[in-house]
């Protein structure tokens, strides 16, 4: 074994491997026993691509060179929905739906308006499409939400409007009533959402909507009909994402457990949960940052052992049951499982970089006090069969910050985390307060609090692994993305502990934020910082770009400009202020993408941007044939 200085080792994987193994799954779908997906491909420049199997074949379905994608709130979710060999989808490029049978040419089914769509079901019973409208022909107002139905011919005619938010529109199994979700701002959907049921009449239009549960304080989440026509739904009453099922007016919990059998809500069609032929659920749970899947039943919960602990969609079939899961060894897969006794095969994967497995570094889980409070990560330590350290150097630490920032990261392989761990670098990665998969009460200490206790969770999980000697205190980096960005920004303007950071459309300024984003995020930071604009002083008072002066360590930018979520102008005022101090800064802006980096060429150049940046400001030349880029100040 060779001894190197950490983050020279000559790693196996390349960016450009990164980004071989960078095609992402999503959107689930079981038809007449087959599961269907999206593949969002890189190397086709982020094109989303319908994918099925049968008989062990996977194909392509051919919607000539068409990506299918919904832009509702933004994420979009559930852009596509098939009945027989009929397939509806969302087209990336214009935002209609439309319409192709089997092979043939697809022809738009929606008219070239400004309007855009999702969670799309179809109603067999009067041929026609449910779907969420998002409606931007308004002008400079804010999108109306609308649930409506889109007749063969392409009428469209408005079933559910009033609320600010939908979603989930579902049929019972006889096709005679309808729930959904809805809910208000300052609401996010984990917030508080509200479950109503209406009846469908003759005509198709609904009569006699009840609300049956939420409010503003309860999130509901995924309402399902059973197959004998119970209505089902998630819930974090008891301050977890437990299942519920309405019994004769009854809201009865089925599983009550301190685990989550629920993920916050950010794009439509989510799934954690469906029936068996015989009426069981199935369902994944999350438990201390793992998911499980499990059987419910009369005699109570039955879990499988699988070798997947981060489950994120799951749909059911007979006595099969389709996931989306990945493993510390394994990236995103589809697998199938049969329900009677466990067995499992996997059916397709987003790629793994080729990694052998000595070559991947496993995550550590810990837990850590913070600010009075426990916090929780998973640690990466530098994994390489070919090098060790130098004697008596410790790595250095690079802190991942997630997105959101109500979200989580979770135990699968990403092949990027190995690219920094095979060159040498430690990577911890924070569920810091605020995060899901801990409870609602976990979420909640975010509240009024963004920009401090996520900032101090990152800080303190970095000096639980100093303390124990695992990581060289002197070479700490940070990096995140979008609210995870903003928390990297706020790390290195209010504290003096980060060498330097990465932001990848991150948050620099709250108030331009908040008079700038969408309309799904638009009072979401209400909650997180306080109410806009009355607390715009708290607002001045935590945004890096008002406190430039404090900043002292260098920071590399990475920005779409086609960012509706994180508009560029908040990095370039964070790059103007950091140039006019003299700070070493870089700044690096890609025409075309959007919140969310989707093409290969963008997925590399970042990638090797960040070593090279991180190469200069610690002092170490990488093992790496990687372009360099214009720094300022350096």
């Amino acid at each position: 074994m060779n001894q190197a200085a950490c983050g020279t080792w000559k790693s196996a994987i390349s960016a450009a491997d990164v980004v071989d193994a960078g095609t992402s799954l999503s959107s689930l779908m079981v038809v007449d026993g087959h599961p269907h997906w999206l593949e969002r491909r890189p190397l086709e420049g982020g094109r989303s691509v319908l994918v099925g199997e049968r008989d062990g074949q996977l194909g392509d379905r051919p919607t000539t060179g068409l990506s299918i994608r919904s832009r509702v709130n933004e994420y979009g979710g559930a852009p596509y929905c098939l009945h027989g060999d009929t397939l509806w989808f969302c087209n990336d490029a214009d935002q209609r739906v439309y319409r192709q049978t089997g092979t043939g040419t697809p022809s738009p089914l929606t008219p070239a308006l400004a309007h855009r769509y999702a969670d799309l079901v179809f109603d067999p019973w009067r041929n026609r499409l449910l779907a969420i409208r998002e409606d931007h022909s308004q002008g400079g107002h804010e999108p109306i939400l609308t649930v409506i139905a889109i007749a063969a011919d392409g009428t469209v005619s408005i079933l559910i409007e009033g609320a600010d938010f939908y979603a989930n529109p579902v049929l019972s199994p006889d096709g005679r009533n309808l729930a959904w979700l809805c809910w208000n701002h300052p609401n996010m959907p984990w917030d508080g959402t509200e479950l109503w049921r209406a009846d469908i009449g003759d005509d198709g239009s609904l009569h006699n909507p009840q609300q049956l549960a939420g409010g503003v304080n309860e999130s509901i989440l995924q309402p399902q009909w059973s197959p004998d026509g119970y209505l089902h739904f998630v819930s974090d009453r008891s301050d977890w994402w437990n299942l519920y099922r309405i019994d004769d007016h009854e809201q009865r919990p089925l599983c009550p457990l301190d685990a989550e059998f629920g993920r916050p809500q950010w794009v439509f069609g989510m799934s954690t949960y469906g029936f068996a032929d015989n009426g069981d659920i199935v369902a994944c749970y999350s438990r201390d940052g793992r998911w499980r899947l499990t059987r419910i039943d009369d005699d109570g919960r039955h879990d499988y052992t699988l070798p997947y602990d981060d489950i994120q969609e799951i749909r059911v079939s007979g006595e099969r049951a389709w996931l989306l899961a990945a493993a510390p060894d394994c990236t995103p897969a589809v697998v199938e499982v049969a329900l009677a006794d466990g067995a499992h095969r996997r059916i397709a994967h987003g790629g793994s970089a080729g990694l052998e497995p000595a070559m991947i570094a496993r995550p550590e889980a810990f837990s850590f006090a913070s600010g009075g409070a426990m916090a929780h990560a998973f640690y990466y330590p530098p994994t390489n069969p070919d090098f060790e350290a130098l004697d008596h150097e410790r790595p250095p630490l690079i802190v991942k910050i997630h997105g959101g920032p109500t979200a989580a990261t979770g135990t699968a392989l990403n092949p990027q985390i190995q690219f920094w761990t095979s060159r040498g670098f430690g990577l911890v990665d924070v569920n810091y307060r605020g995060s899901t998969g801990y409870g609602r009460a976990y979420r909640a200490l975010l509240h009024g609090e963004a920009g401090v206790v996520d900032v101090e969770d990152c800080i303190n999980a970095a000096r639980h692994l100093i303390t124990e000697r695992r990581v060289d205190g002197k070479r700490c980096l940070i990096r995140g993305s979008s609210a995870g960005g903003y928390t990297a920004l706020a790390a290195l303007t209010f504290h003096d502990f980060f060498r330097a950071g990465a932001s990848y459309y991150g948050i620099g300024d709250l108030s331009t934020l908040a008079r700038d984003t969408h309309k799904f995020e638009a009072r979401y930071i209400d909650r997180l910082v306080a109410p806009w604009p009355d607390g715009e002083a708290l607002y001045q008072a935590r945004s890096p770009i008002k406190h430039v002066d404090q900043l002292s360590a260098p920071v590399i930018f990475f920005q779409g400009l086609d960012d509706k979520v994180v508009p560029p102008n908040q990095a370039e005022d964070m790059v103007a202020a950091l140039d006019a101090k003299g700070l070493p800064v870089a700044y690096l802006t890609f025409k075309g993408e959007a919140h969310g980096f989707r093409r290969a060429s963008t997925l590399v150049c970042t990638l090797e941007a960040e070593l090279y940046f991180y190469a200069q400001v610690l002092g170490f030349t990488p093992d790496d044939d990687i372009a360099s880029i214009p720094i300022r100040n350096l």
